[in-house]
């Protein structure tokens, strides 16, 4: 039966990734022969859509390149950069010391960005206040996973689930926000650290507990 014990045809057809894959790497049909046994004919047809290759062809192709032989029928890149979503265009500058803040017993947060809705990520400079765990209370949880990077200062940084870990100017954590943490202000001066967490707005905000004024 013609094409029988054949595969590659449909959209995703080895020829248009062998063709993305050797333009990408920078070889020639003759390069790609030597390395995988094919002809330059066979392969020159592949890429064309003018022949489909066998099982037994598909493995010495995918030897040859170094890859996984499913990789062969995954959707080449420029299909694939294609299919994303445009760009939005969404910006948002904000200058130093500037940014909508909300006071609590144990941080001060600024929220850059903050005239953005629906954001992906949420960062925060946070100034850390308490100085002992003792002080800082119930540790802290939401949905997500958060990034922190000390900006000024040191702070112990305590979770549920390991040791404290003293981080200094530079020092950075990322970590699932779902399991209790919390920055305390280490010595006399002041620590400032950057979060950015993946959490929603909502998620984070009901994590809070700001001071009545």
């Amino acid at each position: 039966m013609p094409g029988a014990g054949r595969l590659g045809s449909g959209d995703h057809s080895p020829g248009l990734f062998l063709r993305e894959f050797r333009t990408e790497k920078g070889w020639t049909l003759v390069e790609v022969s030597e390395r995988t046994g094919i002809p330059v004919s066979t392969l020159s047809k592949v890429e064309t859509g003018k022949m489909s290759l066998s099982y037994e062809k598909l493995v010495r192709l995918s030897r040859g390149l170094d890859i996984d032989i499913a990789r062969l029928f995954a959707a080449p890149a420029s299909q694939t950069v294609a299919t994303q979503r445009p760009a939005t265009g969404r910006r948002s500058i904000t200058p130093a010391n500037e940014g909508a803040s909300i006071e609590t017993s144990t941080y001060h947060y600024t929220y850059p960005s903050a005239d953005l809705l629906n954001k992906a990520l949420n960062p925060m400079i946070i100034e850390v206040k308490v100085r002992s765990i003792d002080e800082f209370g119930e540790l802290m949880r939401h949905p997500g996973e958060e990034y922190v990077l000390v900006l000024e200062g040191e702070c112990e940084f305590h979770t549920d689930m390991y040791a404290p870990s003293l981080l200094k100017t530079g020092d950075s954590a990322y970590f699932d926000a779902s399991m209790g943490h919390g920055y305390v202000a280490v010595g006399d001066g002041p620590c400032r650290v950057l979060s950015v967490c993946s959490a929603n707005d909502a998620d984070l905000k009901s994590s809070l507990q700001p001071i009545e004024s």
